[in-house]
């Protein structure tokens, strides 16, 4: 079946692009929440309405991010996992970030640094949320509230350095990206130039 390219293709279902704002705002909102807890910054902790307040929304968007990042398992982890020859080249590239010049392999629905990208938010998310319960429901231990404190505050720096680099490149750097978080399909033309692979499996029958 040969698509047509002025057509328009579904990239992501309706669940995944809403799992999708529910993961993104919840980490938003436990981010600038932990950065106010972090420096005592009472503005920020007054739109929650006290430092109190904060804390108890703080936990439970924990519970919300915790899940959302849970389902996105399914969806993501096995291609996100999966690496073959043209991930080293495209790495090597660096993905045409850095210089137009260079040739860039073919992708499937995801590319190289989606699926880095993805990695590592959901490590940085696991050891979020885990340090996260332990300090929340576990704080009679002195040791383990240490090192959870420290698991936290690190996983929230690396957090904290994505979530500005992954809206900048969704949303500014990669033009027709951000439509597929609001509607979920794009241009046939604009998938078979980002995910060749994809479209070519899905002409072929082996991929929807």
């Amino acid at each position: 079946m040969k698509l047509n390219d002025r057509d328009l293709i579904r990239k992501e279902p309706p669940f995944v692009i809403v799992n999708h704002w529910v993961l993104a705002i919840s980490c938003i909102l436990l981010t600038i929440s932990g950065f106010a807890f972090l420096y005592k910054l009472e503005w920020i902790g007054m739109l929650f309405g006290g430092f109190n307040a904060m804390k108890v929304v703080h936990n439970w968007l924990g519970v919300v991010f915790t899940i959302s990042l849970i389902v996105t398992l399914p969806t993501w982890l096995k291609e996100c996992s999966t690496y073959d020859k043209d991930d080293l080249a495209w790495i090597m590239a660096a993905g045409g970030y850095l210089s137009h010049n260079v040739a860039i392999p073919p992708m499937h629905k995801l590319n190289t640094g989606q699926k880095l990208a993805y990695l590592g938010v959901l490590g940085m998310g696991a050891g979020i949320a885990v340090s996260g319960f332990a300090i929340w429901l576990l704080p009679a231990s002195k040791t383990l509230l240490l090192w959870s404190h420290f698991l936290h505050n690190v996983c929230f720096v690396g957090i904290g350095i994505f979530i500005p680099i992954h809206v900048y490149l969704g949303a500014i750097a990669n033009p027709g990206t951000m439509q597929i978080m609001i509607s979920g399909m794009v241009p046939v033309w604009w998938a078979r130039k980002k995910s060749p692979k994809w479209i070519q499996e899905v002409e072929e029958g082996k991929s929807h």
